[in-house]
């Protein structure tokens, strides 16, 4: 065989004491040592990619019989062994033609793909890493690799395996099934508790659980994935947010539409979301000898209503706002709760404007932005400005609207103040666009919503007004949803709370609890008064004291009323505070008014307490 040696092996890399190891090489190496430990435990194991993560590593592996769960501590105390041992990693070349030969001798179905696959490509010789023991002299296990990897085993920090599951080869799944088998790394101990500590914490927040318990939304299989049933608890916090929305837009000069949830292909050549984005378009509907889609955006339909009569200059700027549903096809594999779903119904409006106060309308939507985030204590935000790759095709290519629609766009991002970073090629089709990115409290990054100045639109639809001299004119058009859709931001607003929602979002804002059945008159008494202050309130007479306290904590009820004798004697109530624990008497005038004050400062408790 001829194998050709790499000239420095990474044991004899000069000087690597001195330096850091990358995490991203020692998980790689991390994955190398799992594939090591299947195979001491299961020989005939066939191995096929095992790359590092953002949090880890992990190995997609054919076993017979498949991988399980309880398999993992098996794997990860050989592992253990293995760094223990500090074997040495020593990195080598075959020739094409050898290559092929010593992984179809070893029966190593996937690598061998991948090697032809690079052969095909130009390659001449294929990579291999090698397991050998400490003093050098015996080699110990070989896999196809192009590293970069540690000197040694011994090098790899502090892991744990987590998990296994399936996962089809290269992700297709006309191909085979594997068992991908996930792992943890850090260089510390620590750094691997903190991480997992944090993770605990994502997994109480995680607005999926949460969402089946505090009865919020749900997914039914007969109706298909991706479609959310509001139920009635979460359809509360969705009509709160929206009517915030609402009087904060009116306040703002904004005019409410309401516009069809389908219409010809037509619209759709026209503002050339056919063919840019028919991709993410559910197929069409024939009605008429003709075409009608689903929309999966309001634009076109506001575009419309703007056309429909002459404009003047004194008109501008017109703002038209609607929280519209829209469908759009996500593939079923990018589905996630409720931040990728396939019906939304999005914050959506459209600003038509002349070119001169296109900087002020749009630093006006960012104001607006700021104004909901800091009302919400979202403080982990950054803008991101998405430009255009002029090499790209699926930009249309007027050159001067794309110059001055960048130049207005990023001097209001230098006016607003907030941090941004540019993105080439990512611009929508027709302009560029600024994504307002959001981190969740359990680290969940995701585009929260988005901000758009569009020159391109308005001359598509022949969208004009009239200027002082009597000319038409084209208005400049800026698309923005600062709460983006209801599904992903309230998905987003459930991990930020954890679920305990602020009392003007509470699905339920006061449970009350008779000690007895003595007092079930009172405690309907209150709720009827308090109902009547507009409060969302319920009685709970059912099971013990103790469970009802449990379950009035388990819901996250922002205020639990115990309401016994001394209550019923004194015409008082005494209020639990979810938030901070604190429990006090009060009169229930004074508690209706304290209450009110909360919900009309959209008052935000900070849970004090475990």
């Amino acid at each position: 065989m001829n194998v050709k040696q790499d000239s420095i092996s990474q044991s004899e890399t000069p000087e690597r004491g001195k330096e850091r190891i990358p995490l991203s090489t020692r998980r790689h190496s991390a994955a190398h040592v799992l594939a090591q430990a299947v195979r001491e435990k299961w020989p005939d194991a066939k191995l096929a990619i095992g790359p590092d993560t953002e949090n880890g590593f992990f190995y997609d592996i054919e076993a017979n019989p498949p991988l399980k769960e309880e398999d993992l501590k098996e794997i990860e105390k050989r592992m253990k062994k293995i760094a223990g041992a500090r074997q040495r990693f020593e990195r080598f070349f075959l020739p094409a033609d050898e290559a092929v030969a010593f992984l179809t001798d070893r029966s190593e179905t996937y690598k061998l793909e991948m090697a032809e696959e690079l052969i095909r490509s130009g390659e001449k010789e294929i990579s291999f890493y090698r397991n050998v023991s400490a003093d050098g002299k015996k080699e110990i296990f070989v896999d196809m690799c192009s590293g970069p990897h540690v000197a040694n085993t011994g090098e790899l920090g502090a892991f744990r395996l987590s998990a296994v599951s399936g996962a089809y080869w290269k992700g297709q799944e006309d191909r085979p099934m594997l068992q991908r088998v996930v792992g943890l790394l850090f260089e510390t101990q620590e750094e691997l508790d903190s991480y997992e500590k944090r993770m605990e914490e994502a997994r109480k927040r995680d607005h999926r659980r949460l969402g089946i318990d505090l009865e919020l939304f749900a997914t039914s299989e007969r109706v298909g994935p991706g479609l959310i049933f509001w139920l009635p608890r979460g359809n509360i916090v969705k009509e709160e947010l929206e009517s915030w929305a609402k009087d904060t837009e009116a306040a703002h000069g904004y005019q409410r539409v309401t516009t069809p949830l389908i219409t010809k292909e037509g619209l759709f050549h026209t503002s050339e979301h056919l063919p840019h984005y028919s991709e993410s378009m559910f197929p069409p509907m024939q009605m008429d000898n003709e075409n009608y889609y689903l929309k999966p955006m309001n634009c076109p339909f506001h575009h419309t209503i703007y056309g429909i009569r002459p404009r003047s200059y004194r008109e501008l700027p017109i703002r038209l706002a609607e929280y519209g549903t829209c469908h759009r096809y996500e593939d079923s594999g990018a589905l996630f709760g409720l931040m990728r779903v396939r019906a939304m119904s999005m914050n959506d409006a459209h600003i038509y404007c002349t070119e001169d106060q296109a900087v002020e309308e749009f630093l006006s939507v960012m104001k607006l932005h700021k104004y909901y985030y800091d009302l919400l204590d979202i403080k982990d935000y950054w803008m991101v400005l998405a430009l255009r790759n002029p090499k790209n095709k699926k930009y249309h290519g007027d050159e001067a609207m794309w110059q001055k629609a960048e130049r207005i766009t990023r001097q209001a991002m230098e006016v607003s103040g907030i941090d941004y970073v540019v993105e080439e090629d990512g611009a929508a089709f027709y302009g560029p666009k600024v994504d307002f990115q959001i981190k969740s409290s359990i680290g969940r990054e995701f585009t929260a919503s988005t901000c758009q100045l569009d020159l391109f639109m308005p001359e598509k639809f022949d969208l004009k007004y009239v200027d002082r001299e009597g000319q038409f004119q084209r208005p400049a058009c800026i698309h923005r949803s600062p709460l983006g859709t209801h599904e992903r931001f309230i998905g987003f607003l459930i991990e930020h709370f954890a679920g305990a929602f602020p009392l003007w979002l509470a699905p339920e804002q006061v449970r009350i609890l008779p000690v007895g059945e003595a007092f079930h008159a009172y405690a309907f008494e209150v709720q009827e008064h308090l109902r009547k202050e507009g409060l969302r309130v319920s009685v709970e007479t059912e099971e013990t004291l103790g469970k009802r306290i449990r379950q009035a904590e388990k819901m996250k009820i922002p205020y639990m009323l115990v309401v016994g004798e001394k209550e019923q004697q004194a015409r008082r109530i005494n209020a639990r505070n979810y938030f901070t624990g604190e429990q006090l008497e009060w009169d229930l005038a004074q508690f209706v008014s304290a209450l009110k004050e909360e919900i009309a400062t959209r008052r935000i408790q900070k849970r004090t307490r475990e």
